[in-house]
C-alpha cells in the first residue's frame, strides 16, 4: 500500500485538499503583491517559499530558477508552476499559477475595457504610459546586460541579435536567433566548469513529461497550418498568443516585440492601444505575460482575454512539467549550459531591439518626452521607486507634457 501512494505521489496525480488550499492562498498572496517584474517575482517566491515556508532547500529552487530560466516562456511562472507541482502534485501546479497571474489578468481586462468605452486612447495619461514603457524596457536590458553580456563574445551576439531582429522582422528570424546563438553558446563555451549539484526532487513520471513535450511541438505546428483553413473564429487568437508563449526566451519584456508583430498588423489593437496597456501592465502585480489579457479583452472582449491568456501560458505548463524530470540529467551537461549562455546574450539584443522599435519610435516624439523618459529611468534605477510609482508617476508626467 505504501509503496502504491509513492508511486502516485511520484506521477503527480494525487494531491491532499489541504495542500492544495495551501499553494492557492500563498499565491493569490503572492499574485496581489507582487510587483516589479521577474526578477522581483523570484525574490518574492524565494522569500514566501522557501525562506518562510521551507517548501524546497535552497540549491533546489536554485536549480528550478535555473531550468525556468533555460525554457522559453514566463520564467517566474514557470517557477511558481514547478513549486505549486512539487508541492501538491499536478493540480498544485495550476492552482499555484491560478493564484499568481488571475489579479492581474482581472485588472487588465478591465482597463482594457475601459480604454474601449471611453475612447481615451489620445489622452496625455495614456501617452505617459508609453514612455513608463520605454523606462521600464530600458532599466530591465541594463539589468540582463550586466548579467547575461559581461564579455565581449556576448555582447557581440546581443548587438548582432539586435541589428537583425530590426532589419529582418518576419515571423521566424526571433526563431532562427535563438537557434542560431545557441549553436554559437555551444560552441563557444561548451567547456565551462559547472559545478555539482544534487538531485531535484520531482513528482512527475517521464512518460507524462514525454507527453507534454510532443504536444507542445505538436501544437506549435500544427496550428499555423490549421490556421491556414479556419481563418476566422478563436484560431488565430490562440495560434498568435500560443506561439508567443512558445518562441520567447528570457520572459516579461521579451514578449514585447513578438505580441507587438502578431496583434498590430492583424488589426486586434492599434500600435497606441497596445503601448498604452503595456505600460499599463507595469502598474499591477503578477507576470508581465498578463499582458495577453488586456491584448485578447482589446480583439475580442472577455472571451478574447481568456483565449489569449490560456493560450499564451500554455507552453509554459507544458514544457515546465515536460522538462522536469529530464533537468537532473541536462543540468550537469556543459553544452546545455553554453548553449544557454548564447540564447540569453541574444535575448539581450532582441529586447534593445524591441526599445528601439516599437517603443522609442512611438513614445519619444518631443524632447519633453525624453525628459519624461529620462526621470523615470532614474527613479527606477538609482532611487529605487516601486514601479507602479513610477507607471504612476508617469501617467501623471504625460498629462502634464500634453499641455506644454
Amino acid at each position: 500500500m505504501e509503496t502504491n501512494r509513492q508511486a502516485g505521489a511520484r506521477s503527480g496525480m494525487t494531491s491532499k485538499p489541504g495542500a492544495l488550499m495551501e499553494v492557492l492562498g500563498v499565491s493569490t498572496k503572492l499574485g496581489l503583491t507582487s510587483f516589479g517584474g521577474p526578477i522581483a517575482h523570484l525574490g518574492y517566491f524565494h522569500d514566501e517559499y522557501i525562506r518562510r515556508r521551507k517548501w524546497m532547500d535552497e540549491r533546489s529552487y536554485a536549480d528550478l530558477v535555473a531550468l525556468c530560466q533555460f525554457l522559453p516562456g514566463p520564467a517566474s511562472s514557470q517557477v511558481g508552476i514547478g513549486i505549486g507541482v512539487i508541492r501538491a502534485g499536478l493540480l498544485g501546479g495550476l492552482i499555484a499559477w491560478l493564484g499568481f497571474t488571475l489579479p492581474s489578468v482581472i485588472a487588465l481586462v478591465l482597463f482594457a475595457l475601459l480604454l474601449q468605452g471611453f475612447d481615451i486612447g489620445g489622452a496625455g495619461w495614456i501617452h505617459g504610459l508609453k514612455i513608463v514603457a520605454v523606462a521600464i524596457v530600458a532599466h530591465a536590458i541594463l539589468g540582463m546586460g550586466q548579467k547575461l553580456t559581461p564579455d565581449r563574445n556576448r555582447a557581440t551576439i546581443a548587438i548582432i541579435a539586435a541589428s537583425v531582429t530590426l532589419l529582418w522582422q518576419t515571423a521566424f528570424s526571433q526563431v532562427l536567433l535563438i537557434i542560431a546563438a545557441g549553436i554559437i553558446g555551444l560552441w563557444m563555451y561548451r567547456k565551462t566548469a559547472i559545478p555539482e549539484a544534487p538531485n531535484l526532487p520531482v513528482p512527475v513520471s517521464r512518460g507524462l513529461a514525454v507527453i507534454c513535450l510532443v504536444l507542445f511541438f505538436g501544437l506549435l505546428i500544427a496550428l499555423p497550418l490549421l490556421r491556414q483553413f479556419f481563418a476566422g473564429g478563436w484560431l488565430p487568437l490562440f495560434d498568435s498568443f500560443y506561439r508567443a508563449g512558445s518562441l520567447v526566451f528570457g520572459g516579461g519584456h521579451v514578449v514585447l516585440p513578438l505580441l507587438e508583430r502578431e496583434s498590430v498588423p492583424a488589426g486586434w489593437v492599434s500600435s497606441q492601444d497596445f503601448l498604452a496597456g503595456y505600460g499599463a501592465t507595469q502598474a499591477v502585480p503578477g507576470p508581465l505575460f498578463t499582458f495577453a489579457a488586456y491584448l485578447g479583452a482589446m480583439a475580442n472582449g472577455i472571451s478574447g482575454a481568456l483565449i489569449a491568456t490560456g493560450a499564451i501560458f500554455l507552453p509554459a505548463f507544458l514544457l515546465i512539467i515536460g522538462a522536469l524530470p529530464f533537468w537532473n540529467s541536462l543540468r550537469k551537461s556543459p553544452k546545455v549550459q553554453g548553449a544557454l549562455i548564447g540564447i540569453n546574450a541574444a535575448v539581450v539584443g532582441i529586447l534593445l531591439a524591441a526599445l528601439y522599435n516599437p517603443l522609442w519610435t512611438t513614445a519619444i516624439l518631443t524632447p519633453a518626452d525624453f525628459a519624461l523618459a529620462a526621470i523615470l529611468f532614474i527613479l527606477l534605477v538609482f532611487w529605487k521607486v516601486p514601479p507602479w510609482v513610477v507607471v504612476l508617476s508617469g501617467a501623471i508626467g504625460g498629462t502634464l507634457v500634453s499641455y506644454l
